[in-house]
């Protein structure tokens, strides 16, 4: 029995359907194809801790502070070795990065933690875990009479982008980022890139940008004197961290401000102050504390620094919103107090940094801010905090800054760091 209204004919389905219907499972084919590719070639970053011990031998740099002479040397060597290892390994073209994080003391020696980056695609993922190892196995064989190093005890493991960041937050002087090496200048100047300066702080009062400053500690901050000589109630002060200097990552207020007891505008002389933080900064990757130096450091004429601040990008001129950073060279005090430059006004707890030719300096609202030099490892200390000049970027007129190296124990001593 049929039914009314239904043809007992077959329709053939119309052309513009199949046409469709095809192109649609050719583009989940290709969807899924183009899927299958990215997993099995496109490169992803994959990072890793290792941790391996050595005998006899006890550090304790957690690298929360500056590290000791021997261990910065130890640490420097390990990385050497350990980047020409990979460099010259079958895997050299997925190797990105790596370095020692801290040491910690044991009862028979120390152990050794390590941070490396490799990028390759996921498929391979087991492999090369297994790789990775072998040659730092091997690497540790190699060095078993110079570093006193155990082969066996090398542990890897693979850790998420987030850990691996967080492995350098305590650390003292680690960047997120390395800043382009270029002719940049806080004088019409560019701006610094998120996380290649995260211990620069902006000093505002009654929340206008005023002066810098470096964070030393989770509370502690270094600063100009002279920043404070008109305004120095602390609860006028609040502190911004962060890239952009009114939009900041956090902010906190001042508890106490401590310039040094000695500070004289006549000369500027002693030109150094602390701030207390009210409450304590969450260390991040974009917030992060400088190392100090120890009171032994030397720098040499030449040696290549960093300043950075919000200041302005010319005499009289306006403040950036991004992060202003300058790559300079120490000059020599003798040369600074040419009769032709500063006139014999640059003492031995100063220092100059710049060019004679004047095309690259700090200028007003720098104040206060970090002068940084990074040692053999990329490690950033603080070396000077800027305090004064003649102009901004004048020929024969550099930038001075007050020399850390020389307040070690005054820091220390209200601080206790």
């Amino acid at each position: 029995m049929y039914r009314y209204g239904i043809s007992s004919q077959r329709r053939s389905w119309p052309l513009c359907l199949t046409i469709l219907i095809f192109l649609g499972v050719m583009a989940i084919l290709g969807v899924t194809i183009g899927l299958l590719v990215h997993f099995l070639a496109v490169g992803k970053i994959y990072h890793y801790q290792g941790d391996f011990q050595i005998s006899g031998v006890t550090y304790n740099d957690s690298c929360e502070n500056a590290a000791s002479q021997a261990s910065s040397n130890l640490s420097k060597d390990i990385e050497t070795k350990m980047s020409d290892k990979f460099q010259n390994s079958s895997i050299y073209k997925e190797y990105v990065n790596s370095q020692v994080i801290k040491f910690l003391p044991l009862s028979n020696g120390s152990s050794v933690q390590l941070q490396l980056t490799f990028k390759f695609p996921p498929a391979k993922r087991e492999s090369m875990k297994t790789e990775i190892k072998a040659i730092l196995h091997q690497m540790l064989k190699d060095n078993m009479a110079s570093w006193n190093a155990v082969p066996a005890s090398i542990k890897l493991m693979e850790i998420s982008k987030i850990n691996a960041e967080m492995l350098t937050e305590n650390c003292c002087g680690r960047q997120l980022v390395n800043s382009i090496r270029a002719d940049n200048r806080i004088v019409n100047g560019k701006k610094a890139l998120a996380g290649a300066w995260p211990w620069q702080a902006s000093m505002q009062w009654n929340g206008q940008h005023r002066c810098g400053a470096s964070l030393i500690s989770r509370r502690w901050l270094l600063s100009a004197a002279h920043c404070f000589e008109m305004r120095n109630n602390s609860e006028d002060w609040t502190v911004n961290f962060g890239t952009v200097v009114n939009k900041p990552f956090m902010t906190r207020k001042v508890q106490n401000i401590i310039s040094h007891e000695n500070y004289s505008i006549a000369g500027i002389h002693n030109d150094i102050a602390l701030v207390q933080l009210a409450e304590g900064v969450t260390f991040s990757k974009y917030i992060r504390k400088i190392c100090l130096p120890e009171a032994k450091m030397k720098l040499s004429e030449n040696d290549s620094v960093v300043v950075t601040g919000w200041g302005t990008l010319y005499m009289n001129g306006p403040l950036p919103h991004i992060l202003q950073e300058a790559f300079v060279k120490i000059i020599n005090n003798k040369v600074c107090n040419a009769p032709h430059a500063l006139s014999g006004f640059v003492t031995d707890k100063m220092l100059c940094a710049g060019f004679m030719s004047g095309k690259t300096d700090a200028c007003q609202n720098d104040s206060g801010g970090p002068l940084a030099y990074p040692d053999s490892r990329n490690i950033w200390h603080l070396v000077g905090i800027v305090s004064w000049g003649d102009g901004c970027a004048k020929e024969n007129k550099p930038g001075v800054y007050t020399r850390v190296t020389a307040y070690r124990d005054w820091i220390a001593s209200k601080t206790g760091l």
